[in-house]
């Protein structure tokens, strides 16, 4: 799968493929044409609790992204997962934006991850969980 990450104030290109904004809370002084974004899929952001948690705490980055994985097996999370796998498919890129300054360390990064497959899903038998095991099962 072909997953980028940019933020949300770096310009937009040809190559991003779909792009998906994956914060909870709108790029500070962003207009939506800026962005051209396929959607705002702000359910698979991490709660404002657990935004603020991290924020004050950056060191605990291990955690945060055991707390988000958890978060992401919630109803409305699972239902936003499944409309960013609809959009992959072979040879597509996708392009997952947010506004975090920091890089290396935010939700974008974890969801990178699972959608490549590097990390678990989050536990449970809800239909993220069947529907990567119907893309393994298609990819055979």
């Amino acid at each position: 799968m072909n997953v980028q990450l940019k933020r949300a104030y770096d310009e937009p290109s040809a190559s991003d493929g779909k792009r998906f904004l994956v914060d909870r809370l709108w790029p500070r002084g962003k207009a939506k044409e800026a962005l051209h974004i396929e959607a705002w899929l702000k359910d698979l952001a991490p709660s404002d609790e657990l935004r603020k948690w991290f924020h004050e705490r950056p060191a605990q980055w291990l955690l945060f992204r055991r707390r988000y994985l958890a978060e992401l097996s919630a109803p409305a999370a699972e239902a936003a997962l499944e409309q960013l796998y609809s959009a992959l498919a072979p040879g597509r890129r996708v392009t997952l934006v947010y506004s975090s300054k920091n890089e290396a360390h935010n939700n974008a990064v974890v969801l990178k991850e699972l959608i490549e497959g590097a990390r678990k899903p989050p536990t449970g038998t809800g239909p993220v969980r069947e529907a990567g095991r119907q893309r393994a099962r298609a990819q055979r």
